[in-house]
């Protein structure tokens, strides 16, 4: 079995794949980390280098070769990816796979997202109100592709363990 979990950035899927997977003796895969290995660069600099037209490319390409894989394992991906390059329609026409929006309120990531805003360059110079602003424009063009995963975990007010058992009881 595939497991992807999608959704937008803070919304947990490296720390919940990670532990979820450990509970079900499965490899995890983060996305972004997969293409950093692969090209031998952050995902930060492939952005200043070579663009984000570049990265939306070879990041199609590392998720088909991901899923064509005869691997079982769980594989979080980036916020954006299900929305280019017909990514999602990817994750859903693979077989076996099974994929997982875990889905926050605006609340929920904002409260994620302040403390680590340094660390994030698309939203770094932003302010608080901005980026409630930001987040919320986001999530509205991204819930199109969000809100056709096969299953949705609702994770405000949750632990990530308490999610993880949410998706493993899903899964049954």
């Amino acid at each position: 079995m595939k497991i992807v979990l999608l959704g937008y950035m803070a919304s947990g899927k490296s720390s919940i794949g990670n532990i979820t997977s450990k509970k079900l003796f499965l490899p995890f895969i983060d996305l972004d980390k997969y293409i950093e290995s692969e090209e031998n660069m952050t995902i930060n600099n492939i952005f200043e280098e070579k663009g984000e037209i570049h990265f939306r490319l070879i990041e199609h390409i590392y998720l088909k070769k991901i899923l064509n894989s005869d691997d079982n394992f769980i594989l979080s991906l980036g916020g954006g990816t299900p929305c280019y390059a017909d990514n999602m329609d990817l994750i859903l026409n693979t077989e076996n796979t099974i994929s997982i929006y875990l889905k926050a309120n605006i609340n929920t990531l904002v409260q994620r997202l302040i403390s680590v805003k340094d660390k994030r360059p698309l939203i770094k110079e932003l302010d608080d109100k901005m980026l409630i602003e930001y987040i919320g424009k986001h999530l509205f063009e991204r819930c199109f592709f969000y809100e056709q995963a096969n299953k949705k975990v609702i994770i405000d007010n949750k632990t990530i363990d308490e999610i993880s058992k949410e998706i493993i009881k899903s899964l049954n």
